[in-house]
């Protein structure tokens, strides 16, 4: 699984790639697709103000009468992502999870859980969607609604349980959350249409009001493993490989996680029976051997650094540790062999 490129957004220590949405401006810009939206960022649609409903990310809808020559590639969200599919198929996929979604179903992605929308391109589909920034990037942070939610102290924790301690992605959805936003949709398609704030905050508490109903009755197993420190430490590592260029160490690593060096390191043993920066070694080692072959026309020292080693010395000595071979031995003995054969 491959990330598209972003850009970084932080809180803290913490650091994930934000969706872009370029392939869907691109299809707006063409007429390819008709959008309604209120967002700000990197999201289409029109502006949200600087001063109030802050927390939302971006709430519209996108209607495709025919099937489209984009997709939305591997991304995250800066916030909890809610989407529920009007007309249509589409093809969503989290991990290595693929999902062909129908009409009346519901994802819900969570910041750390990469997704894409389409295989690769989107199919005719009419999609609302709703990002809503609840002050977390990891796990293990404390989430923070926004403050116009009419919830009561206990309904907001519950959901938060309910949201944060199951990771489901896909959803057959209650008949009532269909009903919260088909009226959305149609205002958000209605080119005259200007942002109500009061409307938008009534329209969004009751789709949450219907999703906390369609969570609680159901009775969906939950797991506080999910929102533990060990899980964020276990996405991080998941995630390194694709990271391993960066210029990363102990303490950075740790930072990262928000914990501890001790801890951090407690977690990494646990998770993948090596120190941190062992584990980091063989990420970089991982990708140097693809890059060892894919970029042929690079030198050994340039493949080194681009992969996060100090010098071409020191690279070759871990390289040779690990496989035996010297980088240079690697690369002819892999010449003109696909990537997937010299995984081996």
């Amino acid at each position: 699984m491959t990330t598209s490129p972003a850009r970084l957004f932080s809180d803290g220590s913490s650091r994930i790639r934000a969706d872009t949405c370029q392939p869907l401006k691109a299809a707006m810009a063409r007429g390819d697709v008709r959008v309604g939206a209120f967002s700000r960022r990197s999201y289409p649609g029109i502006r949200l103000p600087d001063r109030s409903l802050r927390e939302i990310c971006s709430i519209g809808v996108w209607d495709a009468d025919e099937p489209q020559q984009w997709g939305l590639d591997w991304h995250c969200n800066e916030g909890i992502e809610l989407t529920y599919l009007i007309q249509g198929r589409l093809s969503f996929s989290v991990g290595d999870e693929v999902h062909i979604l129908k009409p009346g179903q519901l994802t819900v992605t969570r910041p750390w859980q990469p997704h894409r929308v389409g295989d690769p391109n989107v199919e005719s589909s009419r999609l609302f969607w709703l990002i809503l920034d609840v002050g977390v990037r990891q796990p293990d942070q404390k989430w923070r609604w926004p403050r116009w939610l009419v919830f009561s102290p206990d309904e907001l924790t519950r959901l938060t349980t309910l949201l944060s301690h199951n990771e489901q992605p896909v959803w057959d959805a209650d008949p009532e959350l269909g009903t919260c936003i088909e009226p959305m949709v149609r205002r958000l398609l209605d080119s005259e249409h200007q942002m109500d704030e009061t409307r938008l905050k009534l329209s969004i508490n009751e789709l949450l009001i219907a999703l906390l109903t369609m969570l609680a009755d159901r009775k969906i197993p939950l797991n506080r493993e999910l929102t533990s420190s060990r899980r964020t430490v276990e996405l991080f590592l998941e995630k390194l490989s694709s990271l391993a260029s960066e210029e990363w160490d102990l303490p950075k690593m740790a930072a990262h996680c928000g914990l501890a060096r001790s801890r951090f390191t407690h977690y990494c043993h646990q998770l993948v029976n090596m120190t941190p920066m062992d584990f980091l070694t063989r990420c970089r080692i991982k990708l140097a051997k693809q890059r060892l072959i894919a970029q042929y026309e690079k030198s050994i020292t340039n493949i080194a650094f681009s992969c996060g080693f100090q010098s071409s010395q020191y690279f070759a000595t871990v390289f040779r540790k690990a496989l035996g071979v010297s980088p240079r031995e690697y690369r002819l003995k892999y010449k003109g062999a696909s990537i997937d054969s010299s995984e081996g």
